[in-house]
């Protein structure tokens, strides 16, 4: 397996596991048996399995502010991500995702203007939890609920200027991308933007060798990397429906991620 740092295990540090679970089956010494792909899996239209809601759920869970362990490799190409989506311009931030409220905290306290409210969700009552704390100094403007895609279906129509998710799309089915992407284009204003960042494949020997062995494990089973594969942000958007504005890869040790900034197209109602 891939070592970045001592003791830390690149292909299995998103989900902060032992690399011994790439390396033989069953149970792990000290971890609990991996569940039967009934109970924690889900098949989409592609074939690709992903983790149910439930098991996602129950993992991150367990998880919690281990999350952000993964900053390493995740904060380059989240800043990258900053710098092109003119968050100084948003009065409404809408996150999907929002994990343990790192980036919320980030962009509160250093690009939302004053009267900018920020509104996020996450399916993880744990993470919802670490998110509360983090953002108290910023309440009542800032406020997370715990919620799936559901969640989505209950925010109003044009009521957001940025629609944010950062390291969830590689978790999703494509129904489930494809679901989320609708809501995020009623959600947006004409101007607003879809903002991404996801796990993809990756360029160059070393980043393709990584890329390459996650997925291998990803399709052996997804519990083995907490759900989470390399996909292409970019091939999921070729719709009327959006624009996109800026689309590149960035990669921190050897872990390639996929950069996105789309705009909606929004069509004239049918008479």
């Amino acid at each position: 397996c891939w070592e970045a740092a001592p003791g830390r295990s690149i292909g299995c540090s998103r989900i902060g596991r032992s690399v011994d679970h790439l390396c033989s089956p069953g149970t792990a010494a000290g971890k609990e048996p991996v569940e039967s792909m009934s109970s924690r899996d889900r098949v989409g239209n592609s074939g690709a399995v992903t983790l149910s809601p439930e098991a996602a759920k129950r993992y991150y869970d367990r998880f919690g502010s281990k999350q952000d362990s993964q900053a390493f490799y995740e904060d380059p190409a989240v800043q990258r991500l900053v710098g092109l989506a003119e968050f100084e311009r948003a009065s409404a931030v809408f996150e999907f995702g929002c994990g343990t409220g790192r980036f919320a905290a980030e962009l509160l306290q250093h690009h939302l203007h004053l009267d900018c409210r920020y509104r996020g969700i996450d399916i993880s009552s744990e993470m919802i939890r670490l998110s509360r704390e983090r953002l108290k100094t910023w309440q009542p403007r800032a406020r997370v609920d715990e919620s799936g895609v559901e969640g989505l279906e209950r925010e109003p129509v044009d009521g957001y200027d940025r629609f944010v998710s950062n390291y969830v799309f590689d978790l999703l089915s494509e129904d489930t991308a494809d679901r989320v992407m609708r809501q995020a284009h009623r959600m947006l204003r004409a101007e607003g933007r879809l903002c991404v960042v996801s796990l993809t494949n990756g360029v160059g020997i070393i980043p393709k060798i990584i890329s390459w062995g996650w997925t291998s494990a990803f399709r052996l089973r997804p519990s083995l990397v907490g759900g989470c594969r390399p996909i292409e942000l970019a091939n999921s958007m070729n719709s009327p429906d959006w624009k996109i504005l800026h689309n590149e890869r960035r990669s921190a040790f050897g872990i390639t991620s996929e950069i996105l900034v789309a705009q909606p197209i929004k069509h004239p109602s049918a008479a």
